[in-house]
């Protein structure tokens, strides 16, 4: 059962409200009523004419009680800063949201985690080192947090459940308009298999400012943030600097010096900012986590070791395989189509191979 003054909260959260002002309208009451609000003389002054107007004009309390029931009965839990399971991590930040909408494992809030951020448009480069990371870091027992957005996002999310572990999408929008429209499967599982959080209502649709707000969440829930690959123009900025503010731990993974999508990366890492991360394995050092003993066991041909002795040192496309391997090209393929099969190898854009 919602106390009045958590129905108030749910009730402000349609109206884009800063928490600045929710807290100094809270602060002005007695009475946790949304006809207190319309009517206390110092909550008029806070608010402007045209959020008053808003608010009045929405106001029904049958509606609110109405959508409060469909949220639950959807499995939405609604979080207030005044509840007992309000993430621990989140408490005492400054713009900490006073509403968390939520679905899935709220429990996962207060494990060891690692943030995983960057680019929307990765390299290939950049999605080897994602689900590198992210498989490794999920097999060790930390919780993947990220914002549930094309590029590194996804790509951790998706990682860390194929990888059987645990992840966090905290979303800059309403759970009913997930953005982008495409994730919205990937979504539903992160709420049945991990934890999906937002501080809007369910129908809010995301907003250009809603995703930098998004990233003060992700950072404050994240131990430490890995940043795998990302330009001076990311957004992943935002997260760095909500990481710095709030003391997290961050993490680097260096890339090619010819790449903008590696600039940010490899500047915080010469800057001193972040840890030069080379390995999931520096990452379950730091923690103290438990490191996993799956390796995969492989018999291999010798023309398939021959592949894979060749991928050692990075990715390479199938005529370079082709004339160093020596391997007749209708065999090559059927070694490259077996050990891809076998999880052993990936495919990529170009006729392109690396290793998993």
């Amino acid at each position: 059962m919602l106390s009045a003054r958590d129905r108030l909260l749910v009730f402000m959260s349609n109206f884009e409200l800063s928490i600045k002002k929710q807290e100094m309208i809270l602060e002005s009451l007695d009475d946790f009523s949304v006809d207190s609000v319309l009517s206390n003389p110092v909550a008029l002054q806070i608010l402007t004419r045209e959020e008053l107007h808003k608010m009045a004009e929405s106001y029904d309390r049958h509606a609110l009680d109405s959508a409060i029931e469909n949220m639950q009965k959807n499995g939405i839990k609604l979080v207030t800063i005044f509840n007992d399971d309000y993430p621990e991590k989140l408490k005492d930040l400054p713009d900490r949201p006073l509403l968390l909408y939520a679905k899935g494992d709220l429990s996962l809030a207060n494990k060891k985690s690692i943030g995983m951020v960057g680019t929307r448009m990765p390299s290939n480069y950049g999605r080897i080192v994602a689900e590198k990371f992210a498989g490794k870091l999920a097999e060790s027992g930390l919780v993947i947090v990220s914002g549930l957005c094309y590029g590194i996002d996804e790509i951790s999310h998706r990682k860390t459940l194929e990888s059987g572990g645990k992840t966090i999408a905290v979303v800059g929008s309403g759970f009913a308009s997930i953005y982008p429209a495409t994730n919205a499967v990937l979504a539903e599982e992160i709420a049945q298999k991990g934890l999906l959080l937002s501080e809007y209502p369910p129908s809010f649709k995301a907003k250009r400012y809603t995703f930098p707000r998004r990233n003060r969440i992700i950072a404050g829930l994240s131990d430490g943030v890995l940043i795998v690959e990302a330009g001076f123009k990311s957004g992943t900025v935002h997260t760095k600097e909500y990481a710095l503010e709030y003391g997290k731990d961050i993490f680097a993974v260096p890339g090619n010096i010819t790449s903008s999508k590696s600039e940010l990366t490899n500047a915080l890492i010469k800057s001193g900012q972040a840890e030069c991360t080379l390995s999931p394995n520096e990452i379950i050092d730091f923690y103290g986590m438990k490191k996993t003993s799956k390796q995969k066991v492989a018999v291999l041909s010798f023309d398939e070791q021959n592949i894979v002795s060749l991928l050692q040192d990075g990715e390479k496309d199938f005529d370079f395989l082709a004339r160093k391997s020596k391997i007749p090209v209708n065999i090559l393929n059927s070694c490259l189509t077996t050990l891809e099969i076998r999880g052993l190898i990936r495919k990529l854009p170009a006729q392109t191979y690396a290793l998993v």
